[in-house]
C-alpha cells in the first residue's frame, strides 16, 4: 500500500472513531445522570479491555498475538493506562456536570498540549502552521468559557474538568505512540483499558456502594453499546494511527468530535446548540483544516523563514 493510500486509510479510520466517540460522549451523559460517573468507566474500560484481549489472544481475527514482557506490562500500566483513568475521571465527572458538547470542546485543545511535548516553536512554517492551528482551538475554548466565567454559572467547574480531561487524553495519545514502536496497537489499546479500569477499581467500588441507580436492561444496552464502538473498536482505529502518524496530528481530529457530540446530543438528549457553540466550533474547525494541510505546498513557500 502507497503511503498516500495508507494516509487515506488512516484518516478514514480516524473519522469513524470521532463518529463513534461522539456517539459515546452523548451515551455516557446520559448513563452518568444516573449511573456514578467513575464506575461507569471503570466497568467500560475492564469489560472493554477483556474482550478485546480475548479476541487477540484466542482467534487470528485481528492478527497474532504476541505476549508481553514483564517490563512492558508495567511500562504499560505506569504510562498509558495510568493517563486514561486519570481520564476518564476527570471526562466522566465533567459529563455529569455539564453537557456533552462543552466537554467534547474542551477535547478539542488536546493538540495544544501535545504540540507543546513534542515541541517548541521554530521559524518554519510547518511550526507556524501547527502552531496556528492550536491558537485557532485554544480560542474555541475562551469562547465557549467565557459565558460561565462572566456570569459564575455553575457548570464552570464541569467545564474546567473538561479542560483537565483534555490534557489527560493529550497525555495518554503521548505516552501510547511512544510505546507504539514496541508493543502492536490493538495490544497496546487492549492493555491500556483493562488497565485503567484496574487504576479506577477502588474509586468505582467506593461509588458504586454509597450511589444508588438503576441497573436495568435500558441502561445495560447502552453501556454496552459504549463498550463495543466507544471503547474496543475506536481505541483500536486510535492506537493503529498513533503507531503511523505524531500525536498532534492524531489529535487534530478531536477537533471534530464537537460537531459529531453536538449531533448526537442535539437529537438523543435535546441539548440546545448556542450561538456561543457555534462560534467556538467555527474556531476549532478552522484549526483543523489550518493544522492538516501542507500549506507550504499549496503555495510554494519555502520550509522556513
Amino acid at each position: 500500500m502507497s503511503k498516500l493510500s495508507n494516509n487515506a486509510a488512516i484518516a478514514a479510520s480516524l473519522l469513524a472513531t470521532v463518529i463513534c466517540w461522539g456517539g459515546n460522549n452523548a451515551e455516557t451523559k446520559w448513563l452518568v445522570a444516573t449511573w456514578p460517573p467513575v464506575g461507569t468507566g471503570c466497568m467500560r474500560f475492564l469489560v472493554a479491555g477483556t474482550l478485546l484481549l480475548g479476541i487477540l489472544r484466542f482467534t487470528s481475527w485481528l492478527g497474532q498475538y504476541q505476549p508481553l514482557t514483564a517490563p512492558m506490562r508495567r511500562d504499560i500500566f505506569l504510562r498509558p493506562a495510568f493517563c486514561l483513568a486519570a481520564y476518564m475521571v476527570a471526562f466522566c465527572w465533567a459529563l455529569h456536570l455539564t453537557q456533552a458538547s462543552h466537554v467534547a470542546l474542551c477535547l478539542g485543545a488536546s493538540p495544544i498540549w501535545a504540540l507543546l511535548w513534542e515541541e517548541p516553536p521554530q521559524r518554519s512554517w510547518s511550526s507556524a502552521r501547527r502552531y496556528g492551528a492550536a491558537m485557532l482551538a485554544c480560542t474555541g475554548i475562551i469562547v465557549l468559557f467565557w459565558p460561565a466565567l462572566s456570569s459564575g454559572k455553575s457548570n464552570l467547574f464541569g467545564d474546567v474538568l473538561a479542560l483537565i480531561s483534555s490534557v489527560l487524553w493529550s497525555a495518554f495519545s503521548r505516552q501510547s505512540r511512544l510505546l507504539g514502536p514496541k508493543i502492536a496497537a490493538l495490544e497496546l489499546a487492549a492493555h491500556s483499558m483493562w488497565m485503567s479500569g484496574v487504576w479506577l477499581l477502588p474509586i468505582g467500588l467506593v461509588e458504586i456502594i454509597f450511589h444508588r441507580f438503576t441497573f436495568d436492561r435500558q441502561h445495560l444496552a447502552v453501556q454496552s453499546l459504549c463498550i463495543i464502538f466507544g471503547g474496543v473498536v475506536p481505541y483500536a482505529f486510535w492506537n493503529n494511527a498513533l503507531r503511523h502518524w505524531q500525536a498532534s496530528r492524531v489529535l487534530l481530529f478531536n477537533n471534530l468530535i464537537p460537531v459529531t457530540t453536538a449531533t448526537w446530543a442535539h437529537f438523543v438528549l435535546g441539548e440546545p446548540l448556542t450561538p456561543t457553540f457555534w462560534l467556538a466550533m467555527i474556531l476549532i474547525v478552522a484549526g483543523v483544516v489550518l493544522g492538516q494541510m501542507d500549506w507550504t505546498k499549496i503555495f510554494k513557500l519555502p520550509e522556513n523563514f
